[in-house]
């Protein structure tokens, strides 16, 4: 119940659109994968195990539960495993019988693990998840690499966790142009955060009495040996960007959605990724997808069909802290730059 009201407006929205969810369950035959898999199957294709599957699934229950009384309804454990596997290969339409039966932030106390950068909270950077080129302000999507993306900002721990995520800019925007409108400035710069924390960031970024940045040209001595240090402290974002990533691939290709939904799909992996470090849930050792181009179980008329609707993914806007209470993390609609 504490969380219902957090999930009304999301309520409405399923109520609304359950129709193309319901499209794609075949309804003879669906297997129980939480019952027939074990967790190391479950962890491999779902990246979550069966206990933190079950945590998603009571997190969202009432938000996701459908209104109908028809024998067929698409459970809220199908839902919230369906999300899972396309957050985990960014392929929708490959779901077969072998799966399911369907025919388709707080900043953390947790400081960086040095002695050289005492009272540092957390690394910031930015990341690119690339997307189709959209309809509407096609150019200002394009990155400096010369493709279409989100450019990402986030602030992770030392244990890799995300304490902060903006998921809403364009891919031509600059790091320092996200971060001068985002709320995690503001919790510094108006002293919500106590002053001998601080943030570290690479040369992108401006320097501020509460972000450690590089020197530009470092002398000889103590600014060549703040470089050193520095350089090895912020790899931990660089350790945390890859660990999203390869656990949910759908952030490694091309997502084929609008711009708003893939915002979407960026804050649900993070939060699911959060929830993946609280409940210790290892990175699975395979990719998972190794047999998703054997799409011989899928109809016909489904084949080759691209994922064109977010579904459940907005019920993931909320975050995780460390006690377990959801929280929103900072994201949704994509700004212009």
């Amino acid at each position: 119940k504490s969380y219902s009201s957090r999930f009304l407006a999301l309520k409405r929205w399923l109520r609304s659109s359950p129709k193309q969810l319901h499209k794609m369950a075949n309804r003879r035959g669906r297997r129980d994968v939480l019952q027939t898999l074990d967790d190391w199957e479950l962890l491999r294709r779902y990246r979550l195990d069966r206990a933190g599957i079950m945590f998603v699934v009571d997190l969202l229950r009432d938000a996701i539960t459908s209104p109908t009384r028809r024998h067929n309804a698409i459970t809220p454990e199908t839902k919230v495993i369906t999300t899972l596997r396309y957050l985990a290969t960014g392929k929708m339409q490959q779901y077969s019988s072998d799966d399911l039966g369907l025919s388709q932030s707080s900043v953390s106390s947790h400081h960086p693990n040095t002695d050289r950068f005492p009272g540092v909270v957390g690394v910031i950077d930015g990341t690119h998840v690339r997307i189709i080129a959209p309809s509407e302000d096609e150019a200002v999507f394009v990155n400096g690499r010369n493709f279409h993306s989100i450019n990402v900002q986030i602030v992770v721990n030392a244990a890799c966790k995300i304490l902060d995520m903006v998921a809403k800019w364009p891919g031509c925007t600059h790091d320092a142009r996200m971060l001068s409108e985002s709320g995690i400035r503001q919790l510094f710069e108006r002293r919500y955060v106590p002053a001998n924390c601080h943030l570290l960031g690479d040369s992108g970024y401006p320097c501020k009495p509460w972000l450690l940045t590089p020197y530009l040209q470092p002398c000889q001595g103590p600014q060549l040996n703040y470089n050193r240090a520095h350089k090895t402290t912020r790899a931990v974002v660089e350790r945390g960007i890859g660990q999203l990533k390869r656990r949910f691939h759908v952030l490694h290709a091309e997502v084929r959605l609008r711009p708003e939904k893939v915002s979407k799909v960026i804050i649900a992996c993070a939060i699911l990724h959060n929830i993946c470090k609280v409940r210790q849930i290892a990175e699975p050792l395979e990719d998972g997808d190794e047999d998703e181009d054997n799409d011989e179980d899928v109809p016909l008329h489904c084949r080759g069909r691209q994922f064109t609707s977010v579904h459940i993914l907005q019920l993931f806007r909320f975050g995780l802290s460390v006690g377990g209470r959801a929280r929103p993390l900072t994201g949704g609609g994509v700004r212009r730059a």
